[in-house]
């Protein structure tokens, strides 16, 4: 598969793209880059800048998302292709803002999408920059969702429990 096959296919499955036309996303896809990750690299820290401004889209491996609660290391989410990374400083937020560590557990390929590249693609493809922070919007309130099912779960398992202890 070309690299402009493998961008093409996981624009195709992404929650990013799903307003978008085929001649859309291949527009979309003339401004993603490919960037390949090895097992154990890290892609986002907390305080780390280095991919600030840059959304990632998961096309190949398996990326962990993980956070320090409590001093122990908790697993947030399991990135499937498709899957958005670097979402707070892509949308404007600061470094400082990032709670999440992401890293490859298998060498990965990850899609990136720099913001300066899609806010030009705005005098000439405004509804293509529209319908993908549509996107962005979707995929957040998704993990949203998930977290606060996972709450709930978690509230009604130690309601359970109660006296148990």
């Amino acid at each position: 598969m070309t690299m402009d096959d493998l961008i093409l296919q996981t624009l195709r499955n992404s929650t990013l793209t799903e307003e978008l036309r085929d001649a859309e996303i291949e527009e979309l896809a003339n401004i993603i880059t490919v960037h390949e990750y090895n097992a154990g690299e890290y892609l986002l820290q907390p305080g780390n800048s280095t991919l600030r401004n840059t959304l990632m889209i998961l096309a190949t491996g398996e990326v962990e998302a993980t956070a320090t609660l409590g001093g122990e290391k908790a697993t947030l989410h399991l990135l499937q292709p498709g899957d958005l990374a670097g979402i707070i400083t892509f949308v404007g937020g600061s470094a400082a803002q990032i709670s999440a560590t992401v890293v490859a557990k298998t060498n990965s390929k990850m899609l990136l999408l720099d913001r300066s590249r899609l806010e030009s693609f705005l005098s000439t493809n405004p509804a293509i920059v529209y319908y993908v922070m549509r996107g962005v919007v979707r995929h957040v309130h998704g993990i949203v969702r998930r977290m606060n099912m996972q709450s709930v779960e978690m509230s009604n398992y130690i309601y359970q429990q109660g006296g148990r202890y």
